[in-house]
């Protein structure tokens, strides 16, 4: 089963669509940070596209999308960027998310070979969750001027540590752990290919597109 959470009048297609308001695409109206009325491990793939910094309580619903899922599930994690002053002022986002974020969904971190790095939290312990997610990519979108395939990956990389507005949004994609996993099966994992949000696939044709004009 794919689980579109907070899917709106805009649901992925093919995909079971949850939100906490009732409309004509929306197929279980619920609260993911109470519960959400599906059995244990019964989701394969779970997309949550600009929904999750709006939650209550952010380890409550990962926790709950925990318990659906299946062993090696993949979960698709779109929200803004932490820093940037657009999501800074938003009185509505009660969550933060950024290239620290995947150390705080594990106590056995993994580092994907490829894509940002997530660096090392320094001097405040990360108590392990009552979950366990592993990244398999982290991708940053960049706002405008910063997206211009001018600006080297290195550039962009000092760019962003130094100063906000330089990132937009920021994509993850997890694996739920429940059973022993080896860092070479994640590794494994981490180079396939996943569904990403349709909002994200529009974005790309239009980048593509104003590049090849320019």
């Amino acid at each position: 089963m794919k689980i579109d959470i907070g899917c709106g009048s805009n649901k992925e297609a093919g995909y079971l669509g949850i939100d906490r308001i009732a409309g004509p695409v929306v197929d279980i109206v619920c609260d993911i940070c109470q519960e959400i009325p599906l059995p244990d491990n019964s989701a394969e793939f779970v997309m949550a596209s600009r929904v999750l910094p709006y939650v209550d309580n952010l380890f409550a619903a990962m926790a709950e999308i925990h318990r659906i899922s299946i062993h090696k599930a993949v979960i698709c994690i779109l929200a803004p960027y932490a820093h940037s002053f657009a999501h800074m002022s938003n009185p509505s986002f009660k969550q933060k998310f950024d290239e620290y974020t995947p150390r705080h969904f594990t106590g056995s971190f993994f580092q994907p070979p490829s894509g940002p790095v997530c660096p090392a939290i320094p001097d405040y312990p990360v108590p392990a969750p009552p979950f366990d997610y592993r990244l398999l990519r982290m991708e940053l979108f960049y706002q405008h001027p910063y997206e211009d395939p001018l600006y080297e990956t290195e550039e962009l990389e000092i760019l962003k540590t130094l100063q906000a507005n330089v990132v937009h949004e920021i994509m993850y994609h997890f694996v739920v752990v429940k059973h022993n996993i080896t860092d070479q099966e994640l590794e494994l994992m981490s180079r396939s290919h996943y569904p990403e949000p349709h909002v994200l696939v529009e974005r790309r044709l239009k980048s593509q597109n104003r590049h090849f004009f320019l």
